[in-house]
């Protein structure tokens, strides 16, 4: 937060936050998973004592960004890399995977004007561009369809890409220290022999267990299947359950350019497998969220500016329209309303960019696993269990990352959207393998030709 704004102005934004995970979040993903804390008032004299003592420890890109210092006002939630929804035995060892999934689904807007945009997903064309730029040293194999598919197969292939390229998709905590991820934009810890080091007293408590050349593949494969299983488990009901944004299946469920996909066609298996998630899994809630990005991008720039026209025209009607908050209940049942037909009034424009900014912050979402070693006899009814081969962990799961996402950043996502699609279309799309394209055509398109007779 920068020093320049007004206590009362921090004050409010913080509450903005607080609120929007309280009245809006938390219907999406039930009571249990989202951690939207509470806003303090701490002395002035702690905080600078306090800002002193972290810049050391802050990742080079964060440096730029000035801590507020001047009015007081914090948030404070829990770390949950150490204790989670369940009061976890203190002095065990905890182990806390967070995965950012990103995009689950591919658009299914007819706004969108480039037929790529409608089989390749954003994902997977954004690393082109990122890498291009130097963000990134190496593209990813991870692509957010195969972890949303619900196919076990799919996901282990998703979080083995992610393992082995994590960028900023994945981190891994053990009693509340990063083992593994990146730090720093450049600065990653990603040797998956060390990684195993760490991990072998969870996973394979006995001594002298696995040894030999699969020791470190074995237990990384322990962790891939535990991580998928809490990912598909089932949550508690929340009021959005219901909320039918849109069947999953009216989109693609395969992105053309993941890796999966490409290795099936290589294999001459044209079918991909896409089970579906179970209904109360926390990945199908985040996907539920997400698609309240019914129009993409393209769709709703123009209503973006019908909105900014009208309060252009009648500034007095920002604070009515809920833009900058309040996020309270009157918010979320606005976002209930899901029809796409354009009836060209400014109540549509307004609904339609609140539900975009809701998907935008499910989409840039983290997921946090909490993982605890417990013994056959001490795990109760009232904790979940998840098993691996040799040992058995209580869990929990939780949502982060969840203040929505600023309006005023549409203009910037229509522009970026333009980008990163151009830039796959003139140097990926272009140079890849025609065969690629022909087989997935045949995949995908059944005609029917009728001969004179």
């Amino acid at each position: 937060m920068e020093d320049c704004f007004a206590p009362e102005e921090i004050l409010r934004h913080l509450q903005n936050i607080v609120d929007f995970g309280k009245h809006v979040m938390k219907q999406f993903f039930g009571e249990k998973y989202v951690h939207y804390g509470e806003v303090v008032q701490l002395p002035l004299d702690f905080v600078k004592q306090l800002c002193l003592k972290i810049q050391s420890e802050r990742p080079e890109s964060r440096c730029d960004k000035d801590l507020d210092t001047l009015s007081g006002y914090a948030m404070c939630l829990p770390n949950l890399t150490r204790l989670q929804t369940y009061h976890f035995v203190e002095h065990r060892p905890i182990l806390c995977v967070e995965i950012k999934p990103k995009c689950g689904f591919i658009p299914f807007s007819s706004h969108v004007s480039q037929e790529i945009k409608h089989k390749v997903c954003r994902y997977c064309m954004h690393q082109h561009l990122k890498v291009a730029n130097g963000k990134w040293k190496r593209l990813s194999k991870y692509c957010p369809l195969d972890l949303f598919s619900g196919n076990k197969q799919r996901m282990h292939f998703a979080l083995k890409s992610l393992l082995q390229e994590a960028q900023n998709n994945l981190k891994i905590f053990k009693n509340g220290e990063l083992i593994y991820g990146c730090k720093d934009d450049q600065d990653s810890l990603s040797d998956w022999n060390e990684l195993a080091r760490h991990l072998k007293p969870f996973f394979f408590p006995a001594n002298g267990m696995v040894n030999g050349p699969y020791c470190t593949r074995t237990i990384i494969k322990e962790l891939i299947h535990v991580i998928t299983m809490t990912l598909l488990s089932s949550t508690d009901a929340c009021r959005a359950g219901n909320m039918k944004t849109v069947p999953i299946s009216r989109g693609r469920s395969y992105c053309e350019a993941s890796a999966f996909s490409k290795e099936l066609v290589r294999n001459g298996k044209n079918k991909m497998e896409s089970s579906g998630l179970p209904r109360g899994c926390l990945l199908y809630k985040t996907l539920q969220a997400q698609m309240l990005d019914m129009l993409d991008i393209e769709g709703l720039y123009p209503l973006y500016n019908r909105v900014e026209q009208y309060l252009e025209e009648f500034p007095e009607e920002r604070s009515t329209s809920q833009i900058d908050g309040p996020y309270n209940e009157a918010f979320y049942e606005k976002l209930l309303d899901l029809s796409t037909e354009d009836d060209g009034t400014e109540a549509f424009a307004f609904t339609k960019v609140q539900q975009y900014r809701v998907a935008m912050t499910a989409k840039d979402c983290s997921i946090m696993i909490s993982l605890s070693p417990c013994l056959q006899d001490e795990c109760s009814a009232q904790r979940p269990v998840v098993l691996a081969s040799k040992s058995r962990f209580t869990f929990s799961v939780s949502v982060l990352d969840l203040d929505l996402k600023p309006y005023e950043s549409i203009p910037h996502q229509y522009k970026l959207d333009g980008k990163i699609v151009n830039y796959y279309l003139k140097n990926v799309q272009a140079k890849d393998d025609p065969m690629m394209s022909n087989l997935f055509k045949e995949n995908e398109d059944c005609t029917l030709v009728l001969h004179k007779v």
